[in-house]
């Protein structure tokens, strides 16, 4: 497993990463999420994404528990903060920073995340409040790092440009072959600025994977027929992109990888990518996602992807700009 530096941190980090958004003390049972842990770790996946809202507590609460019996310094263990854990906590506000970095740090058991993030912007408290916030929590020890997941680039630039607080070091945003919205600004800015991207859904929730047929419908066992994890699922529908996605198979197996490896390989090839994270449910997914690490696609592979997706290509803002 290659490893990557984050941003201007002194973090290297593993090219995968082991996410749990909707899965590990959620909708995957224990034993199987267990599996999937210990796997990731078998393979030299020492970073692992979460939030306080995954499962409303219950990932971290289960990444505590597994976690509890390896050395801290084995692992780098990022989450974040923003949405609602209950009717009045929610955002990114002194109060809540503080309340929710002490919450998420009991659930995980341990005295410091490696990267605490803003899981979206918050229009409704002033940046420097949330910076300054943030920056407290870095230097009473509870946190190394700082990132953000999903903010705009005028955002972005002018929490980099404050006085006197820590800067940011990761963006983590929706980034795939078929959502590339990131490379019109956030991507450019984060380069000139010290921030790397920590980048969701490389598969584009699946579909990259080619399990998704179009006429057929969704594989029982997949996200979209499952009632919990169908989040960001609208495009499973889209008849002209599953039939694109079927068309870059032979791609994936003239270079004899699995379709999901070619998806991840793909964002990997940007430098500016720290690492991909991967929300799988079973430990055979670890295995065959961790596989991309140091795949090299060349440039006649990408024009072929490019020119197979087309216009099924979107260019979404993030997903806190306001409408």
């Amino acid at each position: 497993m290659r490893k990557r530096q984050l941003g201007s941190s002194d973090l290297m980090v593993s090219e995968i990463s082991l996410g749990s958004w909707m899965t590990y003390g959620g909708a995957v049972e224990r034993e199987r999420a267990e599996a999937c842990v210990e796997k990731a770790f078998e393979l030299g996946i020492d970073f692992i994404d979460t939030a306080n809202v995954y499962s409303s507590g219950g990932a971290e609460e289960f990444l505590g528990e597994v976690l509890a019996d390896r050395p801290r310094d084995s692992y780098v263990l990022a989450t974040k903060l923003y949405f609602a854990m209950s009717d009045s906590d929610r955002g990114l506000s002194r109060e809540q920073v503080f309340k929710q970095i002490d919450a998420s740090l009991r659930r995980l058991r341990t005295d410091h995340v490696d990267l605490y993030q803003g899981h979206r912007y918050d229009w409704d408290t002033p940046l420097e409040e949330t910076m300054e916030a943030l920056t407290e929590v870095v230097r009473q020890g509870k946190a190394r790092y700082l990132g953000f997941s999903e903010w705009p680039e005028e955002k972005i630039r002018e929490a980099q440009s404050l006085d006197g607080v820590e800067h940011f070091v990761s963006s983590q945003p929706q980034y795939s072959m078929i959502w590339r919205g990131p490379e019109r600004d956030v991507i450019p800015a984060s380069r000139e600025l010290g921030i790397s991207q920590i980048v969701w859904s490389p598969l584009g929730q699946g579909i990259l994977t080619g399990k998704y047929l179009p006429g057929e419908a969704a594989p029982s066992d997949s996200r979209a027929a499952h009632e919990r994890m169908n989040y960001f699922m609208d495009r499973a529908g889209d008849q002209v992109l599953l039939e694109r996605v079927q068309r870059l198979r032979p791609v994936a197996e003239e270079l004899d990888l699995t379709m999901a490896q070619l998806a991840i390989a793909w964002v990997l090839r940007e430098e500016n990518v720290a690492a991909a994270i991967i929300g799988a449910t079973r430990p055979e997914q670890v295995e065959d996602n961790a596989a991309a690490s140091g795949v090299q696609l060349d440039a006649a592979t990408l024009q072929r992807v490019d020119e197979i997706l087309g216009d099924s290509v979107r260019w979404d803002p993030p997903a806190s700009t306001p409408s």
